[in-house]
């Protein structure tokens, strides 16, 4: 593709790329008209010298471009929320039934998890019987019946952003600001948003460790989307520790199950459920504010309206029939449950969240690489909160493995990863930051 060296030497040289470049481009992209050499020239380019606001909306635009964008014929707005990812943050789950219980619909394209942190579609997929992959008509049947639908992507969405990530992942350039906005957000504007929310974590367990860095990449998010015609707003959310007090996949649909059938709605990831929910119904016009949608959204958690949502596409997506109500039955359950003796007394002082995801993946929990099988049994409960009292031999978590030596494995890891000490340490807000 000859057009390429003009941008790519823009790129190399500092100077604003042309939009029109960057949209021929991204067709090469998904056309092969691109060379894997040019690709990861532009990847280079991008992450050292950036692409400016335009330059990002642009890529943003054109990676959407490249593949299927899906238009909504809907009594109500189209709203979807997206997290950039962290321990036990299965937020989804129960957002996603709640606010279709509002009158705004969800076609919520998610994705499967690669490395520390898990993702929405293999949580769901624990579900015996349950399958995320359906055509495309299935899919838009399901959200104006339903309310929302979560399904994984067909090869149609972004294809052109597919290509770039494979090429980020071995130039380098994953880290890139403006690679990872136009990465995120062709993928959610190709299902045809009226709004989108943010959920950008901060802390140890964070992709973005540090409150600049997911202060950054929330602006670059929030400006690009919005340069892209879609109102956004954004959260910077804590994860110095996990949001829910599980990991692995099947254990994770249980801490969503609890919050949507115990009547309370109660704890960190009931909170941050709401409080996203909120932002994305004020943002859409269906909430005087955020706190009258996160007040609305909470209280479909309580009542169990939400669990009933949520059921219904469980049914419909091959699971088993009431499963808000047989939901503790029909999850897959680990052959060992071991508790995890706290060695001393003291206050959890540091939780080590990428080692808690990284002992999930190692129980099979996880992937390393694309092609790793999931085992949905196991994972690690009760974990604690930062600040929590644990007495000498009491139990720090439980490790749900397939067999004892990987429960002596997994069990030392925890232990390794959860550190305590004489005084409770000051903690962050769950809510960092709005945007």
């Amino acid at each position: 593709m000859t057009e390429a060296r003009g941008l790519l030497m823009d790129l190399r040289d500092g100077r604003a790329p042309d939009p029109e470049a960057i949209a021929a481009f991204a067709r090469g992209l998904a056309d092969g008209g691109v060379s894997d050499a040019q690709a990861g020239a532009f990847a280079m380019a991008v992450c050292v010298n950036g692409l400016g606001p335009g330059g990002a909306v642009a890529l943003t635009e054109a990676m959407r471009d490249s593949g299927e964008v899906m238009r909504w014929d809907l009594p109500g707005p189209a709203v979807d929320k997206h997290s950039t990812g962290g321990i036990g943050d299965t937020v989804s789950l129960p957002l996603a039934p709640a606010l279709a219980c509002e009158g705004v619909y969800v076609p919520m394209v998610s994705g499967r998890g690669l490395g520390h942190t898990g993702g929405t579609l293999d949580k769901l997929e624990a579900i015996p019987g349950l399958s995320t992959e359906v055509p495309p008509d299935r899919f838009r049947a399901l959200v104006a019946e339903l309310g929302f639908a979560i399904v994984a992507a067909s090869s149609r969405i972004a294809p052109a952003d597919r290509r770039l990530y494979a090429v980020r992942d071995v130039t380098g350039t994953v880290e890139s600001v403006d690679l990872i906005t136009a990465s995120i957000l062709s993928k959610k504007l190709a299902a045809g948003l009226d709004a989108l929310v943010l959920d950008v974590k901060a802390g140890s367990g964070a992709f973005m460790a540090s409150d600049a860095d997911a202060a950054r990449l929330a602006r670059s998010l929030v400006e690009t989307a919005t340069g892209a015609g879609c109102p956004t707003a954004a959260l910077i959310t804590d994860m110095d520790q996990p949001l829910a007090p599980a990991a692995g996949n099947a254990v994770e649909v249980a801490a969503a199950m609890e919050i949507m059938t115990d009547g309370r709605a109660e704890g960190p990831m009931a909170e941050l459920t709401a409080a996203l929910g909120g932002a994305l119904l004020h943002l859409a016009g269906a909430a005087d504010s955020a706190e009258d949608g996160a007040a609305r959204i909470a209280g479909h958690l309580r009542s169990g309206a939400a669990a009933e949502r949520f059921a219904a596409m469980v049914a419909a997506l091959g699971g088993p029939r009431d499963f808000a109500k047989g939901w503790r039955d029909a999850l897959p359950a680990a052959p060992v449950v071991r508790d995890v003796a706290a060695a001393g007394a003291g206050h959890v002082a540091a939780i080590d969240g990428r080692a808690l995801g990284l002992a999930v993946v190692r129980l099979g929990g996880g992937r390393q690489v694309e092609s790793d099988r999931i085992d949905p049994a196991v994972g690690l409960t009760h974990l604690p909160r930062l600040g929590d009292r644990i007495d000498a031999g009491a139990p720090l978590a439980r490790v749900h493995a397939r067999s004892e030596d990987a429960a002596d494995r997994a069990a030392a890891e925890v232990a390794a990863a959860i550190r305590l000490a004489p005084e409770a340490p000051a903690l962050h807000p769950l809510i960092r930051d709005r945007l």
